[in-house]
């Protein structure tokens, strides 16, 4: 192991607080990894980690050359990614929800493996908090608008929303013409995991977006939940257009308010803003994005 693959792991068990998680994410064997780390701290002379039976940390030194680490092979990854052809290798984590990836990832998911023979993928699903360092992830698609500055996002497409509600609950309720008249009804109350709050429904009015608080006799967290409850009658919901194109087509759901639609909803890519790109992520990233691009059907803009 040369001086930058043991930087690579150096780095690798300070992200992710654990000799066997690195050691698993860059296929080596674990007694490898422990002969390197104690080769590395013999040659400089220092202790670079803290280690417990459950917990690897850095010490101060460690920290130090962290931190040089990162900088150091940033600038190599660029220098040869200018003159190399990099094939995309290894293992490719990536986090997302589940409806999201199975509208929009699974479908072609086999043709990128194919792109690239040398990659192999995780797909975690869920619409949790992810520590992307600490968990060994590296990127995360998100749907809604992203206020972690400890991450680098880009936005690779917005998704339309919809208003709508199941047939028997429009006959008890009545059609609403304009949100003034959604007096007197009920919404599927969404809780946001950021905040625990539920979210108003968001209407484009005049120009300006106008948020309404309805009254909610059930509330949620899951997406497909809140579409379930919907198709049995309990309320209005608003959802990305693509996870109702069935219920649409069918008349399951139908469409309220179409005038005053909810502003679209945009979808980022995240990663950690002190990791180099890596060639795996990079074309991840532009295949992703121009998946997204070809389903403008399902009231998908791509950017």
């Amino acid at each position: 192991m040369d001086r930058f693959d043991t930087m690579r792991l150096f780095v690798r068990i300070v992200e992710r607080r654990s000799f066997t998680l690195a050691a698993s994410d860059l296929d080596l064997p674990r007694s490898t990894v422990t002969q390197a780390i104690k080769r590395l701290e013999t040659r400089l002379g220092v202790r670079l980690l803290q280690r417990t039976t459950r917990h690897v940390s850095p010490t101060l030194d460690g920290e130090a050359y962290h931190r040089r680490c990162v900088t150091i092979l940033a600038e190599v990854e660029d220098a040869e990614s200018a003159f190399l052809d990099a094939r995309p290798t290894g293992l490719l984590r990536v986090d997302m929800h589940g409806t999201l990836a199975r509208t929009f990832v699974l479908p072609d998911l086999p043709d990128f493996l194919a792109r690239y023979p040398g990659l192999r993928v995780h797909l975690g699903e869920g619409d949790r908090w992810v520590d992307l360092v600490r968990e060994g992830v590296d990127c995360v698609l998100r749907v809604g608008d992203l206020a972690d500055s400890s991450m680098v996002g880009r936005r690779i497409a917005m998704l339309e929303e919809v208003t709508c509600a199941s047939p028997a609950y429009l006959e008890r309720h009545g059609v609403p013409q304009t949100p003034d008249d959604l007096d007197g009804h009920l919404a599927i109350g969404f809780l946001s995991t950021a905040t625990g709050s539920t979210l108003p429904l968001e209407f484009v009015q005049n120009g300006e977006v106008r948020l309404v608080n309805l009254p909610s006799v059930v509330t949620v967290t899951g997406a497909d939940t809140n579409i379930d409850l919907a198709r049995m009658g309990l309320g209005l919901i608003q959802v990305p257009r693509y996870h109702l194109a069935d219920d649409l087509a069918s008349g399951r759901l139908v469409p309220v308010l179409p005038d005053y639609p909810p502003t679209p909803s945009p979808v980022s890519l995240l990663y950690p803003h002190n990791r180099q790109l890596s060639p795996r992520v990079r074309v991840f990233i532009d295949w992703v994005t121009a998946t997204f691009a070809a389903r403008a059907r399902d009231g998908v803009t791509s950017l």
